[in-house]
């Protein structure tokens, strides 16, 4: 009779898979002592634990991991949030490589990646109520602007939160950033060795600390060659090749006779490459053009476009680590009834990537 039973109960399954309480059921114990043997729960007896162990090799019972994540207020999802248009997403390729990175992470770590655009105050505030209903466990930030609240309300939601980047040199949130001083720095130190001494500069937005860092290295590198700054050399954009473009075109009304520029991105240089082809200036022969990123876009430039690496997809995988450290070590406070982590730790979770110049030919 309990065969015919057992036989209904496998009929009945989804996929032909052993459920969990059949597993209690040939244990002869609960559900619940099932559930706290297979998650490793010490209140357990060696007895019931020998039980199920039995039980789950007799099955091939393999615990559901959508189900586990439940029971353990996990849900072995983490958002990664670019507040950028899908043209800017798909048309860049630091963004690829930061998702390249934390994707490989993510699933060497069995966890899924929600990648999520908020561009809008609307958009910021579905995501925010997305979050408070517990759909991940936690959320990683790319391209965040100095004005952005998002982080903070993220952090007050009580959710773990790693940023690529930072809003300002005191950043309280986690984050993991590239050495953006010293690569405007290198730029500048390998044009004055060009023998350039006109260098000028296209930034990017300067409500991003990145931009204002890039720039400040630029300043940095013409003070230690001895050049005095010079404001008709720096031009803003917003680290678009159309921006590129519309930077190049004003530098070139202002100061025509400068002979390097600093592009705070590769695909700004290539905006300003096309000006610059356009009124007739050779690169590097009548000026010299450096980037940063050393994307795919700078390898396919003509000529081939000098630029400061940063190690984007290992920025994707390390902020990826920090905030799996996070989320681990939130869970076991919160078992233990303690504080996640102490001062001294969160230092560790602030991480500054060097950076390293590529020369090719365009310098």
């Amino acid at each position: 009779m309990s065969h015919e039973g057992s036989s209904r109960v496998v009929s009945g399954r989804q996929n032909g898979r052993p459920t969990l309480e059949e597993v209690a059921a040939l244990a002869g114990v609960g559900r619940g002592t099932v559930s706290r043997v297979i998650n490793g729960s010490p209140r357990v007896s060696d007895q019931a634990r020998d039980a199920v162990a039995r039980a789950v090799a007799e099955l091939g019972y393999v615990p559901n991991q959508a189900a586990r994540a439940l029971a353990g207020n996990r849900t072995d999802a983490v958002a990664l949030v670019i507040p950028e248009t899908e043209a800017r997403l798909f048309s860049e390729p630091y963004f690829l490589d930061l998702i390249r990175g934390v994707s490989a992470e993510l699933a060497e770590a069995d966890k899924q990646l929600l990648l999520t655009l908020v561009r809008t105050e609307a958009e910021r505030q579905r995501f925010e109520n997305y979050l408070a209903a517990q759909r991940v466990d936690g959320v990683l930030l790319a391209s965040v602007h100095g004005d952005d609240p998002l982080p903070d309300r993220i952090a007050k939601l009580g959710l773990p939160v790693v940023m690529n980047g930072r809003r300002s040199e005191a950043e309280p949130v986690d984050y993991v950033d590239s050495d953006n001083i010293g690569a405007g720095r290198a730029a500048v130190a390998h044009l004055v060795a060009r023998g350039r001494g006109r260098i000028a500069t296209i930034s990017g937005p300067l409500d991003m600390y990145v931009a204002r860092a890039r720039l400040g290295g630029y300043r940095a590198g013409l003070a230690e060659a001895g050049i005095a700054p010079d404001e008709s050399l720096v031009a803003t954009a917003d680290f678009t090749e159309e921006g590129g473009r519309l930077a190049m075109r004003e530098l070139l009304e202002r100061a025509p006779g400068l002979d390097a520029v600093f592009a705070a991105s590769d695909v700004m240089a290539a905006g300003a490459r096309g000006v610059l082809r356009e009124a007739g200036r050779r690169v590097p022969e009548d000026v010299a053009l450096v980037g940063v990123d050393d994307s795919t876009v700078a390898r396919l430039m003509d000529p081939p476009l000098t630029s400061v690496r940063q190690p984007i997809e290992e920025m994707g995988r390390t902020m990826t680590r920090l905030l799996l450290q996070k989320i681990a070590e939130m869970s076991g406070a919160e078992q233990r009834g303690g504080s996640a982590a102490s001062e001294e730790e969160d230092e560790e979770q602030r991480r500054v990537l060097p950076t390293e110049l590529i020369v090719r030919d365009s310098s």
